[in-house]
C-alpha cells in the first residue's frame, strides 16, 4: 500500500486576515479623496450637474477623478 505524502506549505510572507488589491495610491490622491469624502458627510459634495452626491461610491469616485486631474498618482481606469 502506498501512502501519499501530504505538503503542508503555509505562506509566512503575508497573514491570512489581511487582503491588498494591488492598486497604488500616492499621498496625494489619497488626500484629495479624503477631502472629498468630508465634503460628502457634511453634505456639501456635489456633481457636475449641482446637485448633491447621495452616494458614497460616486464621492469616491469625483475623489479619484479630481486627483487624476491633479496628475497624482492613479491607477489607470478599467476598460468597459
Amino acid at each position: 500500500m502506498a501512502t501519499a505524502k501530504k505538503s503542508s506549505h503555509r505562506s509566512t510572507s503575508r497573514s491570512p486576515s489581511k487582503k491588498s488589491s494591488g492598486r497604488k495610491y500616492s499621498e496625494k490622491a489619497q488626500s484629495k479623496v479624503g477631502k472629498v469624502m468630508r465634503e460628502y458627510k457634511s453634505g456639501k459634495l456635489k456633481s457636475g450637474r449641482g446637485g448633491k452626491v447621495k452616494s458614497r461610491k460616486q464621492a469616491i469616485a469625483i475623489g479619484i477623478s479630481e486627483a487624476r486631474r491633479s496628475g497624482a498618482k492613479v491607477p489607470r481606469k478599467k476598460a468597459a
